[in-house]
């Protein structure tokens, strides 16, 4: 467990004066949950990355092997008077699966674990308690874990912003493009992105 003052610090900032606060969510490729993060209103950014593993500073061709122990999540920086780390872990529940283990669709493998990494006890007690609601909603166990975040590595670049920049691809297409869809007709996300991705 992160010490109070290391999870006050990183929970907790300042963007033009405003009050922010940071989740971290993994939910199979982090394309996919960018893409929804970034429509929804009172986000001030997203930034794809790994967490959760054991080496030092990975690259996305390791994570791929599945030896690192990474999961590829995304984390969130939102204003909380616009909207609350709860609603950030509603829309977390509707976009993606978190009944299957290591695998959403065709993406298998540890690095594709629903996962919530939670940046104090605050934000782990409301997961706890999201995650029991959101059982009712789902006929198989809900499987997604709730750690501390201990390390949060942004990935490459060329990953953030994936969906928008890259959405005639065949994977955006097929699997990323239905879901975020999804979640619009449901009026849940908006159609456009509100913020432009973080890069490093």
């Amino acid at each position: 467990m992160l010490p109070s003052s290391v999870c006050r610090a990183q929970t907790t900032n300042h963007v033009n004066t405003i009050q922010t606060e940071i989740a971290t969510f993994g939910g199979g490729c982090f394309w996919c949950i960018e893409a929804v993060y970034l429509r929804l209103p009172g986000v001030l950014s997203v930034t794809s990355g790994y967490a959760d593993g054991h080496t030092e500073n990975p690259t996305y061709k390791q994570i791929c092997t599945g030896t690192t122990g990474h999961a590829e999540v995304t984390q969130i920086t939102f204003d909380p008077a616009k909207i609350t780390f709860d609603r950030l872990l509603e829309v977390f529940w509707q976009a993606h699966d978190p009944t299957t283990l290591n695998r959403q669709g065709g993406d298998v493998g540890t690095q594709y674990r629903s996962i919530i990494l939670f940046h104090d006890e605050r934000q782990r007690l409301v997961a706890e308690q999201s995650k029991r609601a959101a059982q009712s909603h789902f006929s198989s166990p809900i499987v997604t874990a709730i750690v501390p975040l201990k390390k949060f590595y942004p990935a490459e670049d060329y990953h953030q912003g994936y969906f928008d920049a890259h959405g005639e691809e065949p994977y955006c297409q097929l699997v990323i493009r239905p879901k975020v869809e999804k979640l619009e007709h449901k009026k849940i996300i908006q159609a456009i992105p509100q913020i432009k991705p973080q890069a490093r």
